[in-house]
């Protein structure tokens, strides 16, 4: 069998919408979060290749799993990532959450409704984040900010790629009730450009994940490590943008990503914003204790 590594699209950390293990993130924490990804993204390639049939996808996962818990070596992303937990003292579970997702992928193509795609993301987007605060030894009680925060991530790239998975996959994460409620089918996903009601069905969409990212604004105030708060902060900041984009532009017809300038740009100015507020916040606490104390 073709080893799983051969199968990747060739998309790697530098390539995503949002920052992977940036230079905020400090050096020591780096190697950890890069290995995750190198196994996450051979797993999603997997679930993504348009040749593999269902079963072949579901069997490369398997053997992935395998060898992240030891069952064997024979796929070296899975040997990596393991050896890294090992030497932290963290959990296969994340990543095997995450499996879970990639597997759902292999054999599902449509979702009911926005609690079925929350549900999704629960496995495909929350370990990711998760993960990353494990590794820094955050407090858990960052999750529920980390998971709109994930969620929201995970949904905007369906909405950027609505169309083109639907074409080369036959896969729509758009949920059907939506569609339905414009009077539309998953067939106007294959349109050259969206019509009215497909626009105001992803629009409707976009704002609800706009108000996930309302929901996890929190999050980088709550993480203990300065650099880490920072890196999410820039993840913040570039996501409400690509809301905003996905609020005015058809995703089926124009551009919905940002360019790497404009992603650089507008990360550097959210990652700025967090150090400031976290600095505010800290001479307010300064001040209000220096207050008590007289």
């Amino acid at each position: 069998m073709t080893a799983s590594a051969q199968l990747r699209s060739g998309k790697g950390h530098r390539d995503e919408n949002f920052p992977v293990a940036s230079l905020l993130i400090r050096r020591r924490h780096r190697p950890a979060i890069l290995a995750f990804y190198e196994f996450v993204r051979t797993a999603d390639d997997i679930a993504d290749h348009p040749r593999l049939s269902a079963d072949e996808k579901l069997a490369r996962l398997d053997a992935l799993e395998a060898s992240l818990v030891g069952k064997n070596d024979d796929e070296p992303e899975g040997v990596k990532l393991r050896d890294v937990l090992r030497r932290r003292g963290l959990s296969p579970q994340h990543a095997q959450d995450l499996l879970q997702a990639f597997r759902q992928d292999a054999v599902k193509l449509r979702y009911a409704d926005w609690d079925e795609l929350i549900d999704y993301c629960r496995l495909s987007a929350m370990p990711v984040g998760r993960f990353v605060l494990d590794v820094h030894g955050e407090a858990r009680t960052t999750w529920p900010a980390n998971d709109a925060l994930c969620a929201a991530l995970q949904i905007i790239n369906h909405l950027q790629d609505c169309a083109k998975d639907y074409r080369n996959l036959d896969r729509v994460y758009v949920p059907l009730d939506a569609l339905t409620a414009h009077g539309l089918t998953v067939e106007a996903l294959g349109k050259g450009e969206a019509s009215p009601a497909l626009t105001a069905c992803l629009r409707g969409l976009a704002g609800r994940t706009g108000r996930l990212l309302v929901q996890s604004r929190a999050l980088a105030m709550l993480t203990a490590d300065a650099r880490l708060a920072m890196e999410i902060s820039a993840i913040q900041t570039l996501a409400e943008r690509l809301v905003e984009i996905l609020l005015m532009r058809d995703p089926l017809s124009q551009p919905v990503h940002l360019s790497k300038p404009a992603m650089l740009l507008a990360g550097m100015g959210g990652a700025a914003r967090g150090l400031l507020r976290r600095l505010f916040m800290r001479r307010g606490r300064a001040a209000a204790g220096a207050g008590v104390l007289r």
